[in-house]
């Protein structure tokens, strides 16, 4: 049998190169008799196995922030000819879209707000999520389970027609992945494996005095070179741990139960109850379906799981109406129609099994480290309450494309410290606001005190009646506004 002697095996599949394995490589010095210092640098390459040039990027981790990423490089003039490497072992990666149009919701869906929609038409993502099934909203209602107070926001208090977009998270990743399968111009590689071991900082040249580039082994025996390493593998993140970097946080003692339900009608509000243990939301996601997000203790959690179809459901509709106490009352002297409290639409159909997920807070203490930067849940992870933690990493995404944009503008290394602590700066000061706020709202409904109970009525009520705080609010909460009230 003959020997092939190759640095990758690589296949074409819809656009993306598809790493299948790695062989050896024999050393070979070039027949133009080089130079001394030429063969002592192509022997040095080959000793570190470099003997083709490193990729620019490598994004670890293709779930929707890593793609999103992928395709914001992919959608600018600066950044498009970048030699780009993703890793995922996720196998639908380099497949076409398989998503039916008469396949019932997945339960996992992100709301994506106005902010996200705009990043997602930018990079050219959008086109392929209208293809999908997906439900905007224009309407939210908050509310408080003793009765004593709530709110209700509407696109038209911001003069926009949308508050946000419920998608699957399916139908998101799949779109994004159109959006570079489509993008041949773009050189992107995809290595379907894990992320095992990392050293940062291996000289290109022997006795150079550069910071290096990075060299990544795989679980599949590949390796591969990068001037840049992006952790986009979620909160357990590989990269985040093989550089070093720290975190904070906490567990919350709540588990989330999520699902898709059914109605008689279709659902264009966005609603959520607070309840003793925790929150309830209702969000729609087209064709009278809509997603359950219940937060509860993990005994709670527990036992919603396995509890029948019709207690389930009574369960919801007992949270979501008279459960726990009165439906709260609306002023006639303040706002009426749009802004009148409404009991949400009656729950009669389980469309989906119900999953469990333990609740945390966790931030990292650097962003960035050398030839190293992190984003998406890699970086952050909040509670869900607001269901702001994906339009967090997607805000990440969008400001390192921009931030490594500039670098190629003025031929910077894309790998160097000083460039990457400007989306650091950029996106740690926000990201840990947002953390800050949810964590708050959290603890605060923890606490079921009567004292307590009247001043989060009387701040609901503030919201509900005092415009330019609820503009505010809204502005801020859909992404439009960077910063809360007083920042």
């Amino acid at each position: 049998m003959n020997r092939i002697v190759a640095k990758r095996v690589v296949t074409t599949f819809h656009s993306f190169k598809v790493v299948r394995r790695g062989l050896s490589n024999d050393a070979v010095i070039g027949a133009n008799s080089p130079s001394t210092n030429d063969q002592v640098n192509t022997a040095y390459k080959e000793k570190l196995d470099l003997t083709n040039d490193p990729y620019d990027i490598a994004v670890v981790g293709g779930g929707m922030v890593g793609m999103a990423f992928a395709c914001a490089l992919s959608s600018m003039p600066l950044t498009k000819q970048l030699n780009v490497a993703i890793i995922d072992s996720n196998p639908a990666l380099g497949k076409q879209d398989n998503i039916k149009k008469d396949d019932l919701p997945d339960p996992r869906v992100s709301t994506v707000t106005p902010a996200a929609i705009s990043f997602f038409k930018d990079i050219g993502a959008w086109q392929y999520v209208l293809q999908h099934r997906h439900a905007y909203f224009d309407k939210m209602q908050v509310w408080d389970y003793t009765g004593l107070g709530y709110t209700r926001y509407t696109a038209s208090d911001v003069e926009t027609d949308i508050l946000g977009c419920v998608v699957e998270n399916k139908v998101l990743q799949s779109s994004l992945l159109s959006c570079l399968q489509k993008n041949t111009e773009f050189q992107k590689t995809v290595y379907p494996s894990r992320l095992t071991s990392m050293t940062v900082g291996l000289p290109t040249q022997p006795n150079s005095a550069t910071s290096g580039i990075a060299k990544l082994d795989l679980s599949d025996g590949n390796s591969l070179f990068a001037k840049l390493v992006v952790g986009a593998d979620g909160g357990k993140s590989r990269v985040r741990e093989l550089a070093g970097i720290k975190t904070t946080g906490w567990n919350y003692s709540q588990n989330a139960v999520i699902c898709t339900v059914k109605h008689a009608v279709e659902n264009h509000c966005a609603w959520q109850r607070f309840l003793p243990a925790g929150p309830i939301a209702l969000l729609p996601i087209g064709d009278n379906f809509s997603n359950i997000v219940w937060t509860m203790s993990p005994k709670e959690a527990s036992d919603c799981k396995a509890m029948s179809e019709d207690d389930f459901l009574k369960a919801v509709n007992h949270a979501l109406d008279y459960g726990y106490g009165p439906h709260p009352q609306s002023n006639s002297d303040g706002y009426s129609g749009d802004h009148s409290w409404e009991v949400p639409p009656n729950v009669i159909e389980l469309a989906s099994e119900r999953m469990v997920f333990p609740l945390s807070l966790k931030h990292a203490k650097d962003y960035v480290a050398n030839r190293v930067v992190l984003i998406g849940d890699a970086a952050h992870t909040v509670h869900p309450l607001a269901g702001q933690g994906v339009n967090l990493g997607f805000g990440d995404a969008s400001a390192l494309s921009k931030i490594i944009a500039d670098g190629v503008a003025v031929g910077a290394d894309l790998g160097e410290l000083s460039l990457l602590k400007k989306y650091e700066a950029e996106r740690k000061p926000a990201n840990l606001m947002m953390a800050a706020i949810l964590d708050g709202f959290q603890k605060a409904y923890s606490v079921d005190f009567g004292p307590v109970n009247i001043l989060r009525a009387a701040a609901f009520q503030v919201a509900h009646y005092v415009s330019p705080l609820r503009r505010n609010i809204i502005s801020y909460a859909t992404g439009r506004q960077k910063w809360p009230l007083l920042f």
